[in-house]
């Protein structure tokens, strides 16, 4: 199969954990980051982010699951692909607010191959909307040292008061990276824009009563969003003002900074 040619320069294996088999791009030398896409898949302006990363000094790993990679996005593709993600795929806990979905077992696998390959301290890791949550739920693997929740969207809170406060992880999960950020003196960052449906405020409340200042909250006005024809959503990618000094544009710059800083 040919690659997409904004993943030409990308090289492509298959990892197997026993349990799920998915594509995977990687590009890059130095600590590994690995970077979890957001609905509908692994469209340009993610590989764009992933770009950055490695012209910063790291390895990007690219896990494909769900979507047509390279593929741009448009409403009906995305509204498509979350439509499957609601009603087939069983790897994902979409209504759950207290568990992780079941894919984070072959993320954590990834994670321990990524580190025995790149080396460094440890490895980073960033969620993006539908996998935003999965991140934190990776921290019970040890080599996991730099979490990154970008507009974390699971569960969808669709009306109820108990998903827009949930988190989409397990208590043993939460314990483990407590736990962590304490004796390691690690932290996360998460990401979303103000007013953004799928992230509640109540969703941020959540990670500020539990992690507090371990959990580094960067909340962005909608009016700097890059314009884009769907309410601002994704902070790292399709809504990301790639002009220097705009806040987004500094909004991913601490991110890559703080991948760096946690996996050298």
């Amino acid at each position: 199969m040919i690659k997409p040619a904004v993943l030409a320069s990308y090289d492509e294996f298959h990892f197997d954990d026993g349990h799920y088999k998915r594509q995977v791009y990687r590009k890059g030398q130095g600590p590994a980051v690995i970077i979890i896409h957001e609905m509908p898949g692994l469209h340009p302006l993610v590989v764009r982010f992933s770009d950055h990363v490695v012209a910063a000094g790291m390895t990007s790993y690219l896990p494909v699951l769900f979507g047509t990679p390279g593929k741009d996005v448009s409403l009906g593709y995305a509204l498509g692909e979350m439509l499957k993600g609601i009603c087939i795929r069983r790897e994902f806990s979409v209504w759950a607010s207290d568990r992780s979905s079941p894919i984070v077992d072959w993320l954590r696998a990834l994670a321990r191959k990524a580190h025995q390959e790149c080396g460094g301290r440890g490895v980073g890791a960033v969620g993006m909307c539908f996998t935003g949550g999965f991140a934190l739920a990776m921290m019970t693997e040890p080599s996991v040292t730099a979490p990154v929740l970008s507009q974390p969207s699971l569960p969808l809170p669709m009306g109820s008061k108990r998903r827009a406060a949930g988190i989409g992880v397990s208590q043993a999960e939460i314990a483990c990276a407590k736990e962590r950020f304490a004796k390691e003196n690690l932290s996360m960052i998460g990401l979303r824009f103000f007013g953004d449906g799928f992230v509640p405020d109540a969703r941020f409340d959540t990670y500020k009563r539990i992690f507090g200042e371990k959990f580094e909250a960067i909340e962005l006005d909608p009016k700097d969003a890059a314009s884009a024809p769907v309410p601002p959503h994704s902070v790292l990618t399709v809504h990301l003002d790639d002009r220097p000094g705009t806040p987004t544009k500094r909004a991913e710059e601490r991110v890559i900074a703080f991948f760096k800083e946690r996996t050298a």
